[in-house]
């Protein structure tokens, strides 16, 4: 499969608006396909889809090419997504292993990528002044690290696929694991939270999805660690970005998503104890 002008096998349909989540616009079906705009992380993208189609993984949608108008695109993946308002069901406790149960086998398929070279993961940007380090745990495997709700696909109640992947990069699989519990646990002051959300117990989720990732007692025991490393970085970054890209990353930045991770790293830093123990209680 190469990156090249993908050639329509008969007359295109309709193209039907898709819901492209907070930052990704013109999202859009077109028969069994799926049409977007093609960003900044597309090389990496790319090559990390043709990897999970040679080696068989069944939950992420097929890279097939480039249409005329410039767009990827993508095979599509049928089921349904946690959209907004937030149905019921993501509270789910099975639906939340299932989750966890997913992106480690996603994590297990891509083990073996290797980054093609000249490809520079990310969006392109310098660590602006003040950027806290890093978590000091290096990349084991690129990881989709962008498990939100609307980038879950659920058949018949199970997570089955992994869609828009365009924040894959190298990371430890406790940031994978991390990224899950931020969205699904979920890390952060409740009142942040999506309406049925915000009464579950929240340590309690976050030993699910360990348990059904399968994370190691080291990554259960450095998650808290990592988790306000990562939410120290993010309000810089997110800020960065919605600067320098605008879109829908200035929309969630002048909606208040720098507010929503300073309560966040606040929550943290009050629920750590608690957290820490449901995750490494025997």
């Amino acid at each position: 499969m190469t990156s090249g002008t993908y050639t329509e096998p008969h007359e295109p349909g309709p193209e039907i608006p898709l819901a492209g989540g907070d930052v990704t616009e013109g999202v859009v079906r077109v028969g069994d396909t799926v049409r977007r705009p093609v960003g900044p992380n597309a090389p990496l993208v790319h090559a990390l889809l043709r990897h999970l189609e040679e080696v068989g993984f069944a939950g992420a949608p097929r890279f097939l090419g480039i249409d005329a108008a410039g767009r990827e695109v993508l095979t599509f993946v049928p089921g349904e997504v946690a959209g907004r308002p937030r149905p019921a069901w993501i509270a789910d406790e099975e639906r939340l292993a299932s989750v966890g149960r997913l992106v480690r086998d996603y994590d297990d398929a891509v083990a073996g990528f290797v980054v093609p070279e000249g490809v520079r993961p990310g969006y392109g940007f310098a660590e602006p002044p003040g950027m806290p380090p890093k978590p000091p745990y290096p990349a084991e495997l690129v990881g989709h690290m962008d498990c939100t709700p609307d980038n879950i696909v659920f058949r018949g109640g199970e997570a089955a696929a992994l869609i828009d992947f365009d924040m894959a990069k190298p990371v430890a699989r406790v940031e994978e694991a991390l990224n899950v519990m931020l969205y699904w646990a979920p890390l952060g002051d409740p009142a942040d939270a999506d309406p049925p959300l915000r009464e579950v117990n929240v340590p309690r989720r976050c030993r699910i999805v360990a348990d059904a990732y399968g994370m190691s007692g080291a990554d259960r025991s450095r998650l808290v660690e990592v988790a306000v490393l990562r939410t120290r970085r993010a309000w810089f970054s997110m800020k960065q970005i919605a600067e320098e890209r605008g879109g829908g990353w200035a929309r969630m930045w002048e909606e208040g998503v720098g507010d929503r991770i300073k309560r966040r790293e606040a929550w943290l830093e009050r629920e750590a104890k608690a957290i820490d123990a449901a995750l490494t209680a025997p």
